[in-house]
Order: C-alpha cells, then sequence, then structure tokens
C-alpha cells in the first residue's frame, strides 16, 4: 500500500491534556484524533494495529472452539433487572441510558451477561448440547466520571467478551483454563509483557476472577506480587501475611482518658507513648448503599493497618460505600470527628472489624466522646462483638502468602479479565437446560474480556522511547516501509518499487511511501510512527545501496538493495 494514498497527519506538539506516553503518541502520530471527552475517531493506521490485534484474539479463541456471533449493543432495562444489576450500575453512574420513542428504558451495553445469557437460553435447551463458548468484539459504553489517559480510558471502546456455558463446575473449570491458555497465547503473540493476578469480580460478581496486567509505570492498578512464590494479585484483592505487633496480655479493666484534640493515630501514638499504632483499633464510619437502602456503618481496623474500601464492599454485599460525612459522624456518634470508637456506639450502626482484631486484648478505642479515648478495650466484654472479615489492604514489604518473602509493588494495566460466574446470571434469570435426569438446571457460566482498543495503547507505553512509538511487529500498522526519500528522482522510484514488490511477495506486511515530503519529515515521521524496519532509499539509489534501519534501537546500516529482503526478513524474525 502507498502511503500517499493513506490518510497520515502527524503533530508537531504534545496534546494539552495528553498525561501518559500512549495517549500523547498515539495523538501526535494522528492514529487517534479526539471527538468528545473519552471518545476517539480511529486513523486508517490505527484501525489496521486495532484488526490486526483482534484477529490474533480471533485465531486463538477460535483454536479454543469459541463461535463468534454479534449481539446488540441497544439493551432493554428489563433484561438488568432480570439480573439484578440494573440498580448498581445506575448507582455507580456509569451506563448510559436513554428511552425509545414508547418510553421504554434501554441501555448502551457496557458488558453483555444479560444478553449472551438471553441468547443462550433461546438456544440451549439440553445437557447434550454443552459445552458452548461464544465471543463478540464490538464497542462498549461506559459514562466514565473522569476519562482520561486517550484509549485507557475512554466511555466508548472496543472489547471482545466471552461467554461459556457448561453443565456443572467441572465443565466450567475446563473452559476457565482454556481461556486462560488463549489468552496467554494472544498476549505472548501480541508482544506485551504481561502477569496475571488475582483479582476482585466486581460488579460483574461470581468466584474465581485473574487479571491479565501489563506492567508500566502509568498504569491506573497497583499490583502487589512475590517473585520467590509467583504469587500476584490485584491490591483489591492482595493479601498478605498479618504484620506482627505487641500483645496485649491478660485481660485489665477499661479505662477512660481525656485526649484533648488528640484525634489521629500518629497523634495518640505520640500522647501515649507506651501505646504503639499495633495496640490501637481505629474506628471509620461509612455510609453503605444498597438497592433498597442505605446504612451507616462502623469499620474497626488495627491503628498500623488499612482498610480496603473493595473488600468492605464485598463483605457488606453492598452496591457501594463511601465515607461518612462530619456531620453524619457526629450525629451518630455523638462526639466530634475523631473519636468515633465502638465503646457506646449506638445499635442502630452496624460494627465491623478486620481479622486483625480477632482475639486482640487491650486495645486503644475511640469512646464516641469529643477529647476521650479508652484504653484496655476488650471487644465483647466493653461493647458490642463486631463482625469479622478480611478488610485489610495489604501492602509492599508485608509477607507473600505462600513463601512468607516481602511482598513488591508494581503498577499495571487491565488488558484481560477473566471470571467464573457460576450461575449467578443464570439463576437471577431463569436460565436453563435439562440435565441427565430430565430436570432443570442452571447453566454455568465463565465471563472472559480483553481490551481490543487498549491493549494496543498498553503496549505503546511498554514499547516507546524518546522519539516515538515502537511497536512491536505483530500488532504494527505495517511491518517495514519502503521510503523514497526524494519522490522526483527516477532511480528512487525505481529502486523503492522493485524492493517494495520483493518485499510483498515474501509475505512481508510493507507500505511504500511515496509521499511529497522532505527527507527530514519522513524521518521523523517514520520515528515517530514506530514501524519496525524501515528501508530508506536515497541518494545512493543508483549505486544499488540503501539504508536499513531497525526501529527498536534505531540501529542503522547500509546494505545492497539485492540483500534488503533476506536482512529485512531476519530483523522481523522471520
Amino acid at each position: 500500500m502507498r502511503l500517499s494514498q493513506i490518510l497520515i497527519s502527524t503533530l508537531r506538539d504534545d496534546p494539552a491534556d495528553a498525561e501518559i506516553p500512549s495517549h500523547r503518541l498515539l495523538a501526535r502520530a494522528g492514529f487517534v484524533v479526539k471527538t468528545a471527552a473519552g471518545v476517539y475517531t480511529y486513523s486508517p493506521l490505527m484501525w489496521r494495529v486495532v484488526k490486526k490485534f483482534a484477529q490474533i484474539v480471533r485465531e486463538e479463541l477460535d483454536r479454543e472452539g469459541a463461535n463468534e456471533v454479534m449481539l446488540p449493543i441497544i439493551q432493554p432495562k428489563e433484561l438488568w433487572v432480570s439480573s439484578g444489576r440494573w440498580d448498581r450500575y445506575v448507582t455507580d453512574g456509569i451506563m448510559f441510558t436513554l428511552k425509545d420513542r414508547k418510553g421504554s428504558e434501554m441501555c448502551l451495553g457496557p458488558t453483555h451477561e444479560e444478553v449472551m445469557t438471553a441468547f443462550v437460553d433461546a438456544q440451549v435447551n439440553s445437557y447434550k448440547q454443552m459445552p458452548v463458548n461464544c465471543y463478540q468484539i464490538q464497542d462498549k459504553f461506559r459514562d466514565e466520571i473522569r476519562p482520561r489517559f486517550g484509549l485507557m480510558r475512554g466511555r466508548e471502546f472496543l472489547m471482545m467478551d466471552a461467554y461459556s456455558f457448561d453443565a456443572d463446575q467441572a465443565g466450567l473449570d475446563v473452559a476457565y483454563r482454556k481461556m486462560r491458555d488463549a489468552y496467554c497465547r494472544i498476549f505472548d503473540r501480541c508482544g506485551v509483557e504481561y502477569t496475571v493476578v488475582q483479582a476482585d469480580s466486581g460488579a460483574i460478581g461470581g468466584a474465581g476472577s485473574e487479571e491479565f496486567m501489563v506492567i508500566a509505570d502509568s498504569g491506573e492498578d497497583a499490583i502487589l506480587f512475590c517473585r520467590a512464590s509467583g504469587y500476584a494479585a490485584n491490591v483489591e484483592k492482595a493479601t498478605s501475611r498479618l504484620p506482627d505487633a505487641p500483645a496485649g496480655g491478660d485481660a485489665r479493666p477499661m479505662a477512660k482518658h481525656a485526649t484533648p484534640d488528640v484525634r489521629t493515630v500518629a497523634q495518640l501514638e505520640a500522647f501515649f507513648p507506651d501505646w504503639p499504632a499495633g495496640r490501637m483499633a481505629k474506628t471509620v464510619l461509612y455510609r453503605a448503599v444498597w438497592k433498597d437502602r442505605e446504612q451507616l456503618v462502623a469499620v474497626m481496623m488495627r491503628g498500623d493497618l488499612e482498610i480496603n474500601e473493595v473488600k468492605l464492599t464485598n463483605a457488606l454485599d453492598a452496591l457501594a460505600v463511601e465515607l461518612a460525612t462530619d456531620e453524619r459522624i457526629e450525629q451518630a456518634t455523638g462526639a466530634a470527628v475523631g473519636f468515633a470508637g465502638p465503646v457506646g456506639l449506638g445499635d442502630d450502626v452496624r460494627l465491623l472489624a478486620d481479622e486483625s482484631l480477632r482475639g486482640r486484648s487491650n486495645l486503644l478505642t475511640g469512646c464516641n466522646e469529643t477529647g476521650f479515648h479508652c484504653l484496655d478495650v476488650n471487644l465483647g466484654r466493653d461493647c458490642r462483638t463486631p463482625e469479622f472479615h478480611d478488610l485489610r489492604r495489604a501492602r509492599a514489604g508485608e509477607g507473600c502468602p505462600v513463601s512468607g518473602e516481602p511482598l513488591e509493588e508494581a503498577r499495571g494495566i487491565e488488558v484481560g479479565h477473566i471470571f467464573k460466574l457460576g450461575t449467578k446470571y443464570s439463576s437471577a434469570m431463569g436460565a436453563t437446560f435439562m440435565d441427565q435426569g430430565g430436570k432443570p438446571q442452571p447453566f454455568v457460566m465463565g465471563c472472559y474480556g480483553i481490551g481490543v482498543s487498549r491493549t494496543p495503547a498498553a503496549a505503546v507505553e511498554q514499547h516507546h522511547d524518546e522519539k516515538g512509538i515502537v511497536w512491536p511487529v505483530a500488532i504494527a500498522p505495517f511491518a517495514c516501509v519502503v521510503a523514497m526519500l526524494d519522490h522526483k528522482r527516477n532511480e528512487q522510484q525505481e529502486l523503492a518499487a522493485r524492493l517494495y514488490d520483493e518485499l510483498r511477495s515474501a509475505g512481508v506486511d510493507v507500505c511504500l511511501d511515496d509521499r511529497a515530503m522532505s527527507p527530514g519529515a519522513k524521518f521523523k515521521d517514520h520515528e515517530l510512527i514506530g514501524i519496525p524496519v524501515q528501508v530508506f532509499v536515497g541518494r545512493k539509489a543508483g549505486e544499488g545501496t540503501v539504508e536499513l534501519l531497525v526501529r527498536r534501537g534505531l540501529a542503522k546500516q547500509e546494505c545492497a538493495a539485492g540483500d534488503v529482503r533476506a536482512k529485512v526478513l531476519a530483523a522481523l524474525g522471520g
């Protein structure tokens, strides 16, 4: 393909709103053009990248027996109500909703569990028709509160979502393993470095859940991992060995102490030098929201540890939690902010505590009285016994739950997510099949997603330098470019055209840069656009000599025209 026939428009400067390398470079290289906040137009070059990645996804999923379908983008409210998710997505504020001319409520699909479940329920009647695995690649829509980072967090994006349907848990385990293997091959082929981490299922739900993370400094997700054991988890899900803390000893009588204007753990440590944070229990109040109600919840955590709000939401089976306002805290405790605690807490406030406090004695806590804290508090004696859950946020440096070695932290970009849904949707929606005994049973489901537009952007985060993008070969818009530096000189035109034809005949995905531009402009364009192998036909064309450049590392060499085919194939790994 001739680049003179492709719309290419590169920019001299970075966009003002670009915060990370992929956003900056994809916009500067003309791959994406902003249409609205979180909404982008893909240029011809970008669409080639996306199609190449999508084809890799198709090939690997087809290899595992998955079937490609196309589901509707517009979905009726009734489907989402039947699964119980309409209220959560509306509460979270991420779903685009609309009404048709008859007043029926609809949404633009942020995901397709409901539609796919209804589709398979209508098609599959017997266990003999399973296993079933269907996938699609299409646009998704989520009304992000703060769209940012270009294709990383947009309001419209391209995604592959797949759904498996089995008769039992054993079948789901097989389907999940097949999809996990397919994902590994997909990301191996597209040339990104990734890790698989344990993850929270979030609004999708289900039991088992793993994320495929591309490691990058700009990643929005924090990952904790252990080199010794291979353990890795998103911080929302991660666990660690509980850090040591001084024991409280035998239970002593509770005593109230004046603590004027002493509110924080750090201030309490200074005020009570013999009471380290590990012997304290801080109490944080949250507003928890369910479909039909809300409630104030008090959460106790060891003073030297932090609350994981995702774990808290899951423990409550709530739609969402948020920190209570100062006004509501004062109303519930009768004290100023900073003095909340379990002692004297009203029964209308639900009380939870992290497992780190189970069995602990003689704690320092608040007592819901301004200017006072209590020492030697024992749960169940001096206050209600709380509900114990794992509510702790694991941190780097704490012991790996497998090996005990210190956990390390890295940033990651989620590019894939796989779930074991079980019967969450099929039971809620009444989607069943007839088992071997002739009895209706709910489908046992899995769900699998890949960011088809996000993964190329993640690849740019890993593969770029100060001059521009360095595309992995498998998803580059073209694997090789042959550029004539002076389009007016016949010897350059003829040699460039001949090399272009030779490379095409050899199966190389090559383009011919015949644009009427100066050599310097072409050099800068190709550095920015990042095509893996670049052949420049210049003033030595008459001597049969060209310059070959490998974009990764910018290694240049002169070579004879007759050697170009072999050198390009070698550089591409072929």
